[in-house]
């Protein structure tokens, strides 16, 4: 019968938990595994893949064999352990009780690989070809999160870490080791030294001196609830605030002044007590605005704002965005403790639990979950958090299983007796400070397309062919300047690609007609942005970069992002191509899902779909702050916008840029 110790859900997140000579009995058993992978679904780690699970059966028995002959079998372990928000999910964790009287927390990193090469002190090359981080470097970034996410009420830790490669050489390691750059103080075992006299292990795997914990110090152990340190919020919160690109101006900066009082009501102050979740009257502010009005920049300076001003209220930001959340981890990549503060947006009801303060951005691409009205995971934000400040805009809805609206917020707030304030965001900052364009994108997509009469600042320009417009981007990023090409997701996507590659595969092709009458026909090929960052093999050199980092990462220039890639995020110069998945003919849109390339989206019926694409279309032709230049596979929409679109004398990129501010 299988009954390992289980720890409790609420507190520890873990598919496995008990002490080392326990779990190392139940490897023998089949059942475990399955029993693993149960748990893995309930602690909200999504569903685990073939590749994870045959990690476990690769890794855990080598592991678990060295701890019981190093005479270990006492300590506490748990395996994938997950740290709060789901930023984070360590292999294995051993707990032991040091000599001073502190709890021992040994982190351990597992690998399956024999050799890998060193790229530099960050970064290695695995076998497979794939690029990865410095495995020391990882057990740094979670040692961190130990230290600077330890509350003063709980336990003193003394923290370590070890990486075993347990189908690696001695010399394998060694180099491994040597290449992190620098003494981390994390050493770099391999099946060699698991193998080895076993009076020797315990030191090795960083337990010499850790004893047996007791259930007390099992227990204070579990209880800790992760809170960061208040320099950590402060460094984080410096940098947000401090960030050009966050920088607040008009109706933004009305809204960022009444969001202060409301966080001055119901939240404590840096220097008072937490408020309990639930207790009083909570507040709930929905702030609504179009592309480019400044929802994004006004979101993230508000989580710097919160960080250092209410502190105890534990202030977290979401969005359903993982694009933007990479984006979010990229900026605050100098601290390797802040991952934490950005929660996954499949973590939102347990985030809800421990915030006191939460800020949502993209709210209405949260998922309903198949439920009528508001969102399930909205719901036990609005009833939990003392104050929650959700940014969306209706007009971006994108797919049939999204689509929050501020009306449901009001009711749902008022049927759970909070307070509901709403703001309107109606500037815009990618047309240098007018809103004429996003006007002229509405009416040709929502109303009556009307032409194109210029703005002093924004250029918008239409391309003949896709040939031209891969011309007019390559000349803006010759200039120094962010450009970048979208489309609508009307070709296949390969996900996958050989081993050793260079390049991507040139999944989009568009035939060109003939230029005249007897000229050549030509096709223009193209690559998605990229499932993984492409580097070369040879150098480490990176040649496109992961599809979440399209929009800013060196290279994306040379791939077509789409909505899922472009959302939520800007670009000084943007190339846009409208699919054949809409089309305008005899004066209104029309549908084609059956040229979409989307599973979510392709088996709705064209009425269906129409509002999706009209929607999906709107956020790419709104995502450049200086210039939109578009192209359109169809004959009757190109012939719709020539006419729309006075025809520019010269496209070239202005070299001025100013400043512009996130969405």
């Amino acid at each position: 019968m299988l009954s390992p110790v289980v720890v409790k859900p609420a507190a520890v997140a873990c598919v496995a938990a008990g002490r080392v000579g326990d779990i190392a009995a139940l490897l023998e058993e089949e059942a475990f595994f399955s029993w693993c992978a149960a748990r893995y679904r309930a602690a909200g780690f999504g569903a685990p893949g073939a590749a994870e699970e045959r990690s476990w059966r690769n890794s855990w028995p080598p592991l678990f064999a060295a701890l019981v002959r190093a005479g270990l079998e006492d300590l506490q372990v748990y395996l994938e352990y997950g740290t709060p928000g789901g930023g984070r999910r360590l292999d294995a964790l051993l707990i032991g009780a040091a000599p001073d009287g502190v709890l021992g927390l040994v982190v351990v990193e597992l690998k399956q690989w024999q050799n890998c090469r060193i790229l530099d002190a960050d970064r290695v090359m695995r076998s497979d070809g794939l690029v990865t981080a410095h495995p020391v470097h990882q057990v740094a970034a979670y040692r961190s999160f130990f230290q600077h996410w330890r509350p003063k009420s709980a336990p003193g830790l003394d923290v370590r870490g070890v990486v075993v490669l347990h189908n690696a050489t001695a010399g394998e390691g060694a180099a491994l080791a040597a290449g992190a750059g620098g003494d981390a103080g994390i050493p770099v075992l391999t099946a060699e030294e698991l193998s080895g006299p076993a009076g020797a292990l315990a030191g090795l795997l960083q337990c010499g001196d850790l004893a047996a914990p007791d259930a007390g110090q099992v227990a204070a152990f579990e209880d800790i609830r992760w809170q960061p340190s208040s320099r950590l919020l402060d460094h984080v919160g410096a940098d947000l605030t401090g960030n050009r690109a966050f920088a607040l101006v008009g109706d933004q900066q009305d809204a960022f002044v009444r969001i202060r009082q409301a966080a001055a009501s119901h939240l404590p102050n840096s220097d008072e007590g937490v408020a309990p979740n639930g207790s009083g009257e909570g507040a709930v502010i929905t702030v609504s605005g179009g592309p480019g009005s400044g929802k994004t920049a006004l979101a993230v300076r508000l989580l710097g704002y919160l960080m250092r001003r209410h502190p105890n209220a534990t202030p977290r930001f979401i969005t359903p965005s993982g694009t933007l959340r990479a984006h979010l981890l990229d900026a605050t990549r100098g601290h390797c403790a802040a991952r934490e503060l950005f929660p996954a947006a499949n973590s939102m009801r347990s985030t809800a639990r421990q915030a006191g303060a939460l800020v949502i951005d993209e709210a209405q691409r949260i998922k309903r979950g198949g439920a009528r009205g508001l969102p399930p995971d909205l719901v036990a934000v609005i009833k939990e958090v003392q104050l929650a400040v959700v940014f969306l805009d209706e007009r971006q809805i994108i797919r049939p299983d999204e689509g929050t609206t501020v009306e449901e917020i009001r009711n749902a707030a008022q049927a759970l007796g909070r307070a509901h304030h709403h703001l309107e965001l109606t500037g815009s900052f990618r047309c240098s400070g007018s809103a004429a364009y996003t006007a002229w994108v509405d009416a040709l997509l929502y109303g009556t397309p009307t032409s194109w009469t210029g703005h002093t600042g924004y250029h918008l320009g239409l391309a003949d062919d896709p040939f031209q417009l891969q011309e007019w981007i390559e000349h803006a990023t010759a200039q120094g300047h962010t450009a970048r090409t979208a489309a609508g997701f009307c070709w296949p996507w390969t996900r996958t690609r050989s081993r050793g590659a260079t390049t991507l595969p040139l999944d989009i092709t568009i035939d060109v007609p003939a230029a005249r009458p007897g000229g050549p026909a030509r096709t223009w090929r193209a690559a998605w942005n990229a499932a993984t960052a492409l580097t070369d093999p040879g150098d480490g050199r990176p040649l496109a970069p992961h599809s979440q980092l399209w929009a800013s990462h060196t290279g994306g220039h040379q791939q077509i992002g789409c909505i899922y890639t472009a959302q939520g995020l800007e670009y000084h110069h943007a190339g846009v191509i409208i699919g054949p998945d809409l089309t305008w003919k005899d004066g209104h849109w029309t549908a084609h899902p059956q040229h979409s390339r989307d599973e979510a989206l392709r088996h709705l019926s064209p009425d269906q779909y129409l509002p999706y694409a009209l929607n999906t279309y709107r956020v790419l032709l709104t995502r450049g702050t200086h210039t939109t230049h578009i192209h359109t596979t169809d004959t009757n929409t190109h012939h719709l916008l020539q006419q729309l679109i006075r025809r520019s004398p010269a496209t070239a990129v202005s070299k001025s840029s100013s400043e512009s501010n996130a969405q």
